[in-house]
Parts: structure tokens; C-alpha cells; sequence
């Protein structure tokens, strides 16, 4: 049988809100224990022992033995579902799934990465993790503790998915086949960097004249004007454009036929 872990637990009486919180303050997690063949039991757990017993788990998957001082048969089970305090870290409520040694169950387990990739090694990849956990159905003896996926052999644009996991005796994937585990990717900003080069800048205005890299326009004879000099008249125009920086003259009004005297001091 896989390895297990055993937990001391008493049953509780009470229930509700009030409850579970002068339990808490006791330094006792309410616990729910459940199964199929299993009617809904209240528990509780001691604190301490529980934090020992999770930092045993590490976040495999393993199977816990309860043992009950009111009941000698020990129950079979696994972690559920552990609920925590989002702003203390304390436990707050735990569920416990039994099992039994002969029918086989459903179950996560989480996924443990071994190797250095051949496209992290040599190729600058990125591995990207898709999934934290498979579920997989089995007995309670073949229960796998982590799911092994060995990245060695992975080359950046590769996937491994689960149809390409080294099988486990007496284990069963129940994910689609299909589904992507771990990928080698091209590192985000390289990508990022090659498309911003090869697109163009929507909406760019043209370089202004005189500004560097301007082209010089051509003038009448084929040359190029000098940088900066002013473009020639339109065609049909006598005289050139005023010199740049000088206001152009008023014309005189209509039907005057003398400048304006000018003022007496």
C-alpha cells in the first residue's frame, strides 16, 4: 500500500457557526468526514497535530488513517479539501473523503517536473506549466504520491500533453488525452520584441523638412535643393517665396493712391 499518514480525531457534537468558532479558539479545526459509502461525520481535529501532518503531506498525495477513540475501525481517507483564512493563514474547516482498500476512486495528484529541458539548456525556451494537478483513478495501494513528468527531451515549441505520459501501473488518467501538461516556449519578450519590429508604426507622420533623414526635395533642374532652403514657386508663379522669417508686405487698399501720411510728432 502507498505510504500513510495517521490522524487523531474526536467526534463533535455541535455544529453551526458559534460552534465551529469557540472550536477554532480551543485550537480545534472542524473537520467533515464523507464518502460513498459514508454518511456525513462531524470531527475534530487537533491544530497542532494537523499542521504536522500537512507538513508531512508536502502536497503529495497520500492517505490518512483516522483514529477515533469512540470507534475502533479506522477510516481510510485523503485530503479533500482544506479551507485556510485568507488574511490569518489559520486552518479553518477541513474535509476528509474515505476510501476503501478494494474499490478504486478519483482523485488529483499533483505534478512534479524532473530533468532540465533540452530548450531551457540550449535554446533560451521557457517552461510553462499548464496544469498544477491530474486527476487520476486507481486503488488505494497504487495511489501515486506526484505525478513524475520527466522534461529532459523537450525542445522549445514542444508540448507534452497527457496522452504522452510514461504510464503508471494500476493508475488511470482521467483528463483528455489532448490536454496540454508542460510546454517549451520562446521567452515572452522576444516575442514581444520581434513582433513590434516587424509591424509597422500605424498612423506615423512623415519626417518633417530639414529633419534628419528628410529627403531633400528635387529642384526644377533635376538637382537636389541645399537642406533647408525653400521650396520653389508653383509653376506660373514670376517671383520665388518670401526668404523664411519675413512677413510678406500688405498690398495697399483699393482706391488709395498715396501711402498714408505719416504721424506728427
Amino acid at each position: 500500500m502507498t505510504t500513510q499518514l495517521t490522524l487523531n480525531v474526536v467526534a463533535r457534537a455541535q455544529t453551526g457557526r458559534s460552534a465551529s468558532r469557540r472550536a477554532r479558539k480551543a485550537n480545534l479545526i472542524p473537520a467533515v468526514l464523507y464518502g460513498k459509502h459514508t454518511p456525513p461525520t462531524k470531527l475534530s481535529i487537533d491544530g497542532p497535530e494537523f499542521i504536522r501532518l500537512v507538513k508531512s503531506v508536502q502536497g503529495r498525495s497520500l492517505l490518512v488513517e483516522l483514529k477515533r477513540a469512540d470507534d475502533p475501525n479506522r477510516a481510510l481517507t485523503f485530503l479533500q479539501e482544506v479551507q485556510r483564512d485568507p488574511i490569518t493563514d489559520r486552518y479553518l474547516h477541513v474535509d476528509l473523503h474515505e476510501v476503501k482498500p478494494d474499490e478504486k476512486f478519483e482523485i488529483q495528484v499533483r505534478i512534479n517536473l524532473v530533468g532540465e529541458s533540452f530548450g531551457v539548456k540550449n535554446q533560451s525556451g521557457v517552461l510553462e506549466l499548464a496544469t498544477q494537478t491530474l486527476r487520476v483513478r486507481c486503488l488505494a495501494k497504487d495511489l501515486p504520491p506526484l505525478i513524475t513528468v520527466d522534461v529532459t527531451e523537450l525542445k522549445v515549441g514542444e508540448t507534452i500533453k497527457v496522452a504522452s505520459l510514461k504510464p503508471i501501473p494500476g493508475v488511470e488518467f482521467r483528463d483528455v488525452k489532448g490536454q496540454p501538461v508542460v510546454s517549451c516556449v520562446e521567452p515572452v519578450a522576444e516575442i514581444v520584441q520581434e513582433v513590434v519590429a516587424a509591424a509597422p508604426v500605424e498612423g506615423a507622420a512623415a519626417p518633417a523638412a530639414g529633419a534628419p533623414g528628410a529627403a531633400a526635395a528635387p529642384a526644377a533642374d533635376g538637382k537636389a535643393a541645399p537642406a533647408g532652403a525653400a521650396a520653389p514657386a508653383a509653376a506660373g508663379d514670376k517671383k520665388g517665396a518670401a526668404p523664411a522669417g519675413m512677413a510678406k508686405a500688405a498690398a495697399p487698399a483699393a482706391g488709395d493712391k498715396k501711402p498714408a501720411a505719416p504721424a506728427k510728432k
